[in-house]
């Protein structure tokens, strides 16, 4: 009798152990610069994006680009993932207008860079997005928000503008205020010159836009420990970064902001913190040819922020290996593990646009982006990143 509940509770050990081992899958690799089908074998449309995590699932928001233009014909996709390689398409969440020529998000519009958040306080999803009116170039550089009920929409479009109108930075100075008011647009009629340099820096674009509210190009949002919804873009004619502060339901802001690098020609900022320190890559600003990538850090959301050298190593590394950063990815349920996320750009043919997603190692506290051919999700906690960090503290000692 003891022998035969022995061999039961070996079997049933066994038995166990096998359905156990079946029934975790190994993480796939990530390869990036390479097509990334989804469940129905096509490319994965939804360029210039960003990833919402929401129980239990990861909701990846980008442009639909076409195979000639990158005007919006379409609108914004969303693709669900749990594991972040198997992409399931849950189509367009925000489509153009194709029957109303005078609506600000009609089909040969430009929408770029989707970011999705979601309110804790009023359980909406809120989308928000860089918007260019059609057959107006890039003038508009206005911000769009939409707002859902669920992850995968429809988002119902609320409305664009410039931001906080009449404001200025919560964090000038009497003195720089000073300075401000003198400031007049009249007398910097060549731009480029380091006498026009030092203007934008103390504020030029900032008077210029003041009344009808500050330009807004490549963005992000971030949502803080605390709950407090942030805006992050390209401002000033993609001179200057911005951090705007969002209203509690993240549908507007509140009208306090501070700028960033003034005169620095940032563009694509991808921010996220780690053990309290907030860190953002941003690149420069040369269309739609790559260029070497920047960093920067500071110990609050509102600064001081200090540039640090380019985050990336290796071949290509002056060219941030030939993509352009979007966002940058904290994998749930890892512990300092995050993802940073680059588009590889395509002009000719931007439907075809390739995505870059690396693993961020930390050399001596700070973020380091090396290119793998390949990797996966287990390489964060099976050793094979840490050894890689270590051999790069090793290479610079």
């Amino acid at each position: 009798m003891k022998k035969t509940s022995l061999f039961i509770g070996l079997a049933f050990g066994i038995a166990l152990t096998f359905f156990s081992c079946a029934g975790r899958q190994e993480a796939k690799e990530i390869r990036s610069g390479e097509l990334w089908l989804d469940d129905a074998g096509i490319h994965v449309n939804a360029h210039g994006g960003g990833i919402l995590y929401h129980e239990g699932t990861y909701y990846w928001y980008g442009e639909n680009k076409s195979d000639t233009t990158s005007a919006a014909m379409v609108g914004i996709m969303c693709y669900s993932s749990k594991n972040l390689t198997d992409w399931k398409n849950e189509g367009v969440v925000l489509p153009v207008v194709t029957n109303d020529t005078t609506s600000d998000i009609t089909q040969g519009c430009i929408m770029e860079r989707p970011k999705v958040i979601y309110n804790e306080k009023t359980g909406k999803f809120v989308l928000w997005f860089h918007l260019e009116l059609k057959g107006k170039g890039y003038a508009a550089a206005r911000s769009a928000v939409a707002v859902a009920d669920n992850p995968t929409g429809p988002f119902k479009y609320l409305r664009s503008g410039r931001i906080n109108p009449g404001k200025l930075p919560f964090d000038m100075t009497d003195e720089q205020r000073a300075v401000f008011d003198t400031l007049d647009i009249d007398k910097y009629k060549e731009w480029w010159t380091p006498v026009w340099y030092d203007a934008i820096a103390k504020g030029l674009f900032v008077k210029r836009d003041l009344e009808g509210g500050q330009m807004a190009r490549d963005m992000q949002l971030f949502v803080d420990d605390d709950g407090k919804g942030y805006h992050i873009y390209s401002s000033e004619d993609n001179l200057t970064l911005q951090i705007a502060e969002l209203s509690d339901d993240y549908l507007t802001h509140t009208g306090k902001y501070v700028r960033i690098a003034p005169a620095g020609h940032n563009e694509a900022p991808a921010i996220f913190k780690k053990d309290g320190t907030y860190w953002m890559i941003t690149s420069g600003c040369t269309g739609w040819e790559p260029n070497e990538a920047r960093m920067f850090s500071a110990p609050s959301i509102w600064g001081p922020w200090t540039q640090h050298p380019n985050p990336c190593i290796g071949d290509d590394a002056h060219l941030t290996f030939h993509g352009q950063s979007t966002y940058v990815l904290p994998v749930h349920g890892k512990k300092d593990a995050f993802i940073f996320m680059a588009d590889n750009w395509r002009p000719k043919h931007p439907s075809d646009a390739r995505y870059i997603w690396l693993p961020i190692l930390f050399r001596e506290g700070k973020p380091v982006i090396k290119w793998f051919d390949s990797w996966t999700l287990d390489d964060f906690s099976n050793g094979k990143l840490e050894e890689m960090n270590l051999a790069l503290m090793d290479s610079i000692r």
